[in-house]
């Protein structure tokens, strides 16, 4: 979601979490209604809360990440890794999650949907955003 939101800015965050899942149970019922594995009520709050917490925050997160990259521009990273810094950083600031678990998961999710390489950006921002959030 916070990857269509990206490339697709809407004016209202609740429009792109509303399209999304209005896709995602097309599909369940292009499947042909099989039964097949829906997304758990749990689930689908979890993934809300973020996107619409992220996009809520979007202005005051990218300028909070701005100074923390070093000769990068954000608007010069790539969508995923733009996505989950602003995930992570929401996150770390929003959630009583630990620090340490934020910043494990946002790197395994660079890893797994964009590069390896991406690895070290992400893990480098977010544990310098973290240190300066005072807890």
């Amino acid at each position: 979601m916070l990857t269509a939101a990206d490339l697709n800015p809407a004016a209202d965050p609740q429009s792109v979490v509303d399209a999304f899942w209005a896709q995602h149970e097309s599909l369940d019922a292009e499947d042909g209604g099989d039964g097949g594995e829906k997304v758990p009520a749990w689930l689908r709050k979890f993934a809300d809360e973020r996107v619409l917490g992220v996009l809520g925050e979007l202005a005051e997160i990218d300028a909070a990440l701005a100074p923390l990259m070093e000769n990068w521009d954000i608007s010069r990273l790539g969508t995923v890794e733009r996505a989950v810094l602003r995930l992570g950083a929401w996150e770390l600031r929003s959630t009583d999650i630990p620090r340490g678990v934020v910043i494990n998961e946002a790197v395994d999710l660079v890893n797994w949907f964009s590069s390896p390489r991406s690895r070290s950006l992400v893990n480098g921002v977010l544990d310098k955003y973290a240190k300066s959030l005072k807890r």
